[in-house]
C-alpha cells in the first residue's frame, strides 16, 4: 500500500495546502524557515504513528490560533461541518488487492485506492472506499462447496439482507461452507455495507505508520537500563528512548539479558560483537571520519553517576577514536553524527521488527557538513528504498539534483506580507507550479541545480584539466577529425575542463582530487614561471605524476603551449587570417625569433618589436582557435602528418589513464 498524494487544511500555519502529490520512493518538501513544513509533516504523521498515543488532533492547540474560537462557536451553532485536518488517497497494490480478492472475488473493489479524512479529536476518522457488493455476492455465491440448489437461490439475491436470510432458511444445509458464510454475510451487515468490513477487516491492518524523526529523538547515548526497561513496560518512552532501545536491538543484545547477565567474560563478548557489528554497519555511509570505531559499556550504577543512573546498571555508548586513541561518550560527539546515528539505530530496529512504516524526516542531516548530507543522499537511496520517504529541507545538498521532480515547494507569503492576506492566499501552500514560487523559496533548488551544472557541464568521473578554452577548441576538433579518418580521438569518456590560466589549477585540482570515483588528469601549457606549480600537483600528492601532462612532453621541448604541437607555419598562417583585417600585413614566420621555444611568446615579442603591426585591437590566442574550429573543415588538409601524428599521441596517452 502506498501513499499517493495528502492534503492538509486547518492546521496551524496552513489553511489549504493543496494536493501534495507523494512519489512512490522519496518526497522532498523544500522550503524557507518557518514556511510550514514541519507543520505539513506533524499533520500527516498523526493520521496513523507509530507511537500510537501521538494520534490526536487538538483544535485547541492545532486550530490556526486566530480564528480558534471562531471555528468552534459556527460547529456549535450548525454552520459549518468539522474541518476535514488531512486527507490521504492511498493506492492499493498487487498483494492489497489480492487479500480482497482470494474473499470477495475479482471485481469486489471498484477502484484501486482509498481516502482516509482525518478530523479534530481523538481517532476521529472516515474513510471512503468504492466496493461492488452485488460482485461479491456472486462470487460467494458460486462457492463450489455449496449445495447446487442453495447456490442458485444465492445468486438470484440482490442485497446482503436477502443473502442472510436464505443462508438462515437453510437449515437441512448447514454444512461448515455454510455457517461460515453465514458469519461473514452478518459482519458486513453489522459494519452497514462491504466497503466498511473491507476496510476495517483488511485494509485498515495494512495502512503503513507513520515514522517521524527530528532532533528530539537524538539518543543521549547512556541510560540507566533498570529504567529504562520500566519507562519501556509503562508505555511512557521518552523521545531519546526510542533511538536507544533501537540500537541496542541492532546491536543484537537484550536490555533484560544486560541486566541479569552473571558472568563478566559472556558479558565482555556480547558487548564487543555488538561493537563490532554497528561499526560495520554506521560506517557503510558515514565519510566524515574512518577512525571511530562504537563501543559499549555496561556497569553497576556509582553514586556520583550522572542523575537517574545511581542505582542499578547503567549503559554507556561511546565512540574510540583509533587515531587520537580517545573514547568520548556519545552524546557528545558533533550533532550532525549524533543525528545520522540516532536516525540509523531507530530506523534499523523498526526494520528488523519488518514494520510497515511511511518515514517522515524532519530537517534531516541539519547539522551535517554538505558531503555528509550527500551521504544520508545516497543512504536514502540504498537503504530507505523498501518505504515511501518525505523530508523537509532548506539545504541544497539535501536536493538531489538527479530527482528534481521529486521535490515539492513549500512556501507561506504572509512571513514577508505587511498585511493579512486572503484565506485563498494565506499560510502554508505546497507549489504545484514552480513559477508560482518566491526567490527564497527556490534558493535551495537553485544551489542544488548550480552545484549539478557545474558538475555535470565541466566535471565528469573522468575530468581532463586544461587551462583554457582555446585547449578545448583545439582538442576537440582535432579529435573529431582523427576519428573520421578511423584514428584514435580523444574518448567521450573524458570531460574537458577549462579552468582559467594556470594560476587555478592548483585550486581546482585540490578541489577535485579527493572526491570519491573521480579520475582527474591535467594537460597544461608549461613555462618557467609553471614549473613549481605543475611538480607540486604531484609532489603534494594531488595526483600521481602520471596524471600531470603537459604539451612539452609530447614534443620533446622544456616549454610548449598547445599551439606549438602544430607547425610554425601553420600555426602563423591561422593567425593572419583570423587577424587579417586588423593586421597591416601578414605576419612573416621567418621574422620570428627561432631561439624562442614557445610560438605564442615569439609571437608576442615580435608584436611588442613591431607595435604599429596591428592597425586596431590587439593579439589574442582565442580568436585563432576559434577560428580554427570554425574551418577545420579545409584546414585539415593543410596540418602535417607529424601534427596529427603528435595529437594522437596525446589523445593515446590519456585514454590509456582511464
Amino acid at each position: 500500500m502506498k501513499l499517493r498524494k495528502f492534503t492538509v487544511k486547518e492546521f496551524r500555519s496552513i489553511w489549504d495546502s493543496n494536493a501534495i502529490e507523494v512519489d512512490d520512493k522519496v518526497t522532498c518538501l523544500v522550503g524557507k524557515n518557518e514556511s510550514g513544513k514541519t507543520a505539513l509533516l506533524h499533520a500527516l504523521y498523526r493520521t496513523n504513528p507509530i507511537i500510537a498515543k501521538d494520534a490526536l488532533f487538538d483544535e485547541t492547540y492545532d486550530y490556526p490560533k486566530r480564528e480558534v474560537e471562531d471555528y468552534r462557536l459556527s460547529i456549535q451553532n450548525g454552520e459549518r461541518k468539522e474541518a476535514v485536518v488531512v486527507e490521504s488517497v492511498y493506492d492499493l497494490e498487487e498483494d492489497d488487492i489480492e487479500i480482497v480478492s482470494e474473499k470477495f472475488g475479482p471485481d469486489a473493489l471498484k477502484e484501486s485506492f482509498f481516502t482516509l479524512s482525518t478530523y479534530y479529536g481523538e481517532r476521529n476518522r472516515q474513510f471512503r472506499l468504492e466496493a461492488n457488493d452485488k460482485a461479491a455476492i456472486m462470487y460467494l455465491s458460486k462457492n463450489p462447496d455449496l449445495p447446487i440448489p442453495l447456490s442458485e437461490k444465492l445468486v438470484a439475491t440482490n442485497n446482503w439482507d436477502e443473502f442472510i436470510q436464505i443462508l438462515r432458511d437453510a437449515e437441512t444445509e448447514q454444512t461448515e461452507t455454510v455457517s461460515n458464510l453465514l458469519e461473514l454475510a452478518e459482519k458486513i451487515e453489522e459494519g452497514e455495507n462491504l466497503a466498511h468490513y473491507i476496510y476495517n477487516s483488511l485494509l485498515r491492518p495494512r495502512i503503513p505508520k507513520f515514522l517521524y524523526f527530528d532532533e528530539y529523538y537524538q539518543m543521549q547515548g547512556c541510560a540507566n537500563i533498570n529504567a529504562l526497561i520500566q519507562r519501556e513496560e509503562e508505555g511512557q518512552l521518552e523521545g531519546s528512548d526510542r533511538p536507544l532501545l533501537g540500537l541496542i536491538s541492532l546491536a543484537r543484545l537484550n536490555v533484560n539479558e544486560l541486566v541479569n547477565i552473571t558472568n563478566t567474560t559472556e558479558l565482555k563478548n556480547k558487548l564487543e560483537g555488538a561493537s563490532n557489528h554497528l561499526t560495520r554497519r554506521i560506517m557503510k555511509y558515514w565519510s566524515q571520519n574512518k577512525h571511530i570505531r562504537i563501543r559499549f559499556d555496561v556497569r553497576d550504577a556509582k553514586s556520583r553517576d550522572p542523575q537517574g543512573m545511581q542505582e542499578g546498571v547503567n549503559i554507556w555508548g561511546e565512540i574510540y577514536d583509533t587515531m587520537h586513541l580517545a573514547h568520548t561518550p556519545l552524546g557528545s560527539r558533533s550533532r550532525g553524527f549524533v543525528w545520522f546515528f540516532s536516525f540509523l539505530a531507530w530506523y534499523e530496529s523498526v526494520k528488523k521488527k519488518q514494520q510497515n512504516v511511511i518515514l517522515l524526516l524532519d530537517e534531516p542531516g541539519l547539522s551535517l557538513h554538505g558531503r555528509a548530507q550527500a551521504d544520508l543522499l545516497e543512504y536514502f537511496e540504498a537503504e530507505l528504498s523498501d518505504h515511501q520517504l518525505i523530508y523537509s529541507t532548506h539545504s541544497p545538498f539535501m536536493v538531489d539534483p538527479q530527482h528534481f521532480d521529486r521535490v515539492r515547494i513549500v512556501q507561506d507569503l504572509s512571513i514577508d506580507a505587511d498585511q493579512e492576506l486572503p484565506r485563498e492566499e494565506d499560510g502554508t501552500k505546497v507549489l504545484t507550479n514552480v513559477f508560482d514560487a518566491t526567490e527564497d523559496s527556490l534558493f535551495p533548488l537553485q544551489g542544488a541545480l548550480g552545484y549539478e551544472i557545474q558538475q555535470t557541464l565541466f566535471i565528469g568521473p573522468n575530468c581532463l584539466i586544461v587551462e583554457g578554452p582555446s585547449d578545448m577548441f583545439y582538442i576537440r576538433a582535432i579529435s573529431c577529425e582523427l576519428e573520421r579518418e578511423g584514428r584514435e580521438g580523444l574518448s567521450e569518456k573524458w570531460v574537458i575542463t577549462p579552468v582559467g590560466g594556470s594560476g587555478k589549477v592548483p585550486a581546482f585540482v585540490s578541489l577535485l582530487a579527493p572526491q570519491k570515483g573521480l579520475n582527474v588528469t591535467t594537460l597544461l601549457d608549461i613555462k618557467k614561471k609553471d614549473k613549481q606549480i605543475i611538480e607540486d600537483l604531484y609532489k603534494k600528492k594531488l595526483l600521481k605524476k602520471k596524471q600531470v601532462l603537459t604539451y612539452a612532453e609530447f614534443i620533446g621541448k622544456k616549454e610548449a603551449d598547445i599551439e606549438d604541437l602544430f607547425d610554425r607555419e601553420f600555426y602563423v598562417g591561422l593567425l593572419n587570417a583570423e587577424f587579417k583585417r586588423e593586421l597591416k600585413k601578414p605576419i612573416d614566420p621567418s621574422k620570428l625569433n627561432e631561439r624562442v621555444p614557445r610560438i605564442l611568446k615569439a609571437i608576442e615579442d615580435h608584436l611588442s618589436e613591431n607595435p604599429s603591426a596591428f592597425k586596431s585591437g590587439s593579439f589574442s590566442h582565442y580568436r585563432p582557435a576559434q577560428y580554427f574550429t570554425e574551418n577545420i573543415t579545409y584546414l585539415w588538409e593543410t596540418i602535417s602528418s607529424e601534427t596529427k601524428d603528435t595529437f594522437e599521441g596525446v589523445f593515446q596517452k590519456l585514454n590509456n589513464l582511464l
